[in-house]
């Protein structure tokens, strides 16, 4: 199928994709997760890069009798963006009205999701940086195309896709959105996300939350001393 085979789970996917990012030229990068999967995936890049973590609060909104088959994906924001996919919702008879009343009750679960993970803490500047936006895996390309799209709105000097697993009609469809695309593997015919992890549990929110937070300290630690800090000694625990 291609040379990584079936990955043993997200954060070995996560390492294999860092190693392919790091050969890019990023200037200033900071990788964007897409929670919940995506966040594992995205801490490797991360942790490789030595570059800020965060979230892009994105819902998938599915078709009514297939949850899992996006119809649409709302992303938060003030002025919140919603993507349609048109020949999903034609096939699948998704009237406009769904989408609407499912964007809204979407976007309350963002916020609450948002408190849960980020707490007090605000999301890493976009603008003038190169922007990583990882997930584990595409399926039809709806939910990331949402959120490409509204990250141009917020002016950064690059986008960079990651993922380890996607159709490679997703992969095409989706390179006028970004400046480049790594993607590890792109099997045909393409069955499903899951399909292509040994290990494809559902990641817990405490999990995401620890994640975060180690990615934080590692970054606190990576910061230079300031120079009135040099040669002080130790504060006193």
């Amino acid at each position: 199928m291609n040379k990584y085979g079936i990955f043993e789970n997200r954060e070995l996917a996560g390492r294999y994709l860092a190693q392919e990012v790091a050969t890019e030229s990023l200037s200033d990068p900071v990788v964007l997760a897409l929670p919940r999967g995506g966040v594992p995936v995205a801490a490797e890049i991360a942790k490789e890069l030595k570059a800020p973590l965060d979230l892009v609060m994105v819902r998938k909104i599915g078709v009514p009798w297939q949850p899992e088959l996006a119809a649409a994906a709302v992303i938060d924001g003030k002025d919140p963006q919603i993507v349609v996919n048109e020949d999903v919702c034609r096939l699948a008879d998704v009237s406009r009205d769904y989408i609407d009343e499912a964007a809204k009750r979407e976007l309350e679960e963002i916020e609450r999701r948002r408190k849960l993970y980020l707490k007090d803490h605000p999301h890493c500047a976009i603008e003038g940086h190169s922007v990583i936006v990882v997930d584990d895996g595409i399926a039809t390309g709806t939910t990331v195309r949402a959120v490409l799209k509204a990250l141009r709105r917020k002016k950064p000097k690059s986008i960079l896709l990651a993922v380890p697993v996607a159709p490679i009609e997703a992969v095409e469809a989706l390179r006028g959105e970004v400046d480049a695309i790594v993607c590890l593997s792109t099997p045909a015919p393409f069955y499903g996300i899951g399909l292509y992890y040994a290990d494809f549990h559902q990641v817990p929110d405490e999990e995401v939350i620890k994640t975060l937070e180690q990615a934080r300290e590692v970054m606190e630690a990576e910061k230079p001393e300031k120079p009135e800090d040099v040669g002080q000694p130790e504060k006193p625990k």
